[in-house]
């Protein structure tokens, strides 16, 4: 598995701005052995001009590492009523993929009407030879395990597939080990992390379509408690599947100064290898 930090860490918690440069991350990520970097409109996105987004790649050249996926919209990690709409036009956030020279497009699906225009916008990421897909999480189609192969049938595109989250899987409580990941495998593209407890004491929420409100805390990748997500267990999952793809730490920690950020990315790779 090659090992991807997303810009996420280091987010504003609007989700439109970064609390320390890209420049700086990018470092950070180089230096603390990272491969990759998940890149999210917060850095560049479809809101971005032609010389923003050459501005990034050149970045990412310089200190040799890849995108590993590009979320290209504002809307689709605030998970809102427009985030399914960049499907309707998804060619802004095609041009942002090829500029930072990645394969692979983070999208939103939110009711059964968006199922067509996902097979067009995978027909014409294909042209490009790129993929689309769509991470578990709640309040849309890809809450549940069984819908959303279900969906994946439906929209019936090789290059259309999923980003395997255990955190959201948990939260909308479905099974998230082995069992799971062989009946997602054909579809399996990407793999995000987050750890976090449901708690009712929890002093964060999100509503999900199947269960309701969920309290949730969220915990460190290396917390020993047992509370949250059991990482030894997916990891068997991923081996069993034999994943070799992108594993990436994804956690929203707000991160506001470059020292801590470099902190935070040593310890994760720490962590990561510890359990590789």
């Amino acid at each position: 598995m090659k090992l991807s930090l997303s810009v996420r860490i280091a987010e504003a918690a609007c989700k439109t701005k970064l609390n320390i440069s890209f420049t700086e991350l990018a470092d950070i990520a180089v230096e603390s052995g990272y491969s990759a970097l998940c890149m999210r409109a917060s850095v560049v996105g479809t809101q971005s001009s032609q010389s923003e987004l050459d501005q990034i790649r050149s970045i990412v050249d310089r200190v040799g590492l890849v995108v590993s996926m590009v979320t290209a919209d504002f809307n689709i990690p605030q998970n809102n009523d427009q985030a399914p709409e960049a499907l309707k036009d998804i060619e802004p956030s095609l041009n942002v993929a090829e500029t930072l020279g990645c394969k692979m497009i983070r999208v939103c699906l939110k009711s059964e009407a968006d199922i067509l225009h996902a097979q067009r916008a995978a027909d014409l990421a294909a042209e490009r030879g790129m993929q689309l897909v769509h991470q578990f999480h709640p309040a849309c189609l890809f809450e549940e395990v069984e819908k959303s192969v279900v969906i994946l049938n439906q929209i019936d595109r090789p290059n259309f597939g999923l980003i395997y989250e255990p955190a959201s899987l948990l939260m909308c409580g479905q099974e998230y080990g082995e069992t799971t990941l062989k009946k997602i495998l054909p579809w399996l593209m990407n793999v995000y992390v987050q750890n976090l407890v449901i708690t009712t004491d929890g002093p964060d929420h999100l509503e999900t379509w199947c269960l309701g409100d969920r309290p949730f805390q969220l915990l460190p990748y290396w917390d020993e408690s047992g509370r949250g997500i059991d990482f030894k267990y997916m990891m068997s999952g991923l081996k069993a599947v034999d994943y070799h793809r992108f594993f990436t730490v994804h956690q929203a920690e707000g991160i506001v100064t470059a020292a801590d950020a470099r902190a935070y990315a040593v310890r994760c790779k720490a962590w990561f290898d510890s359990l590789s």
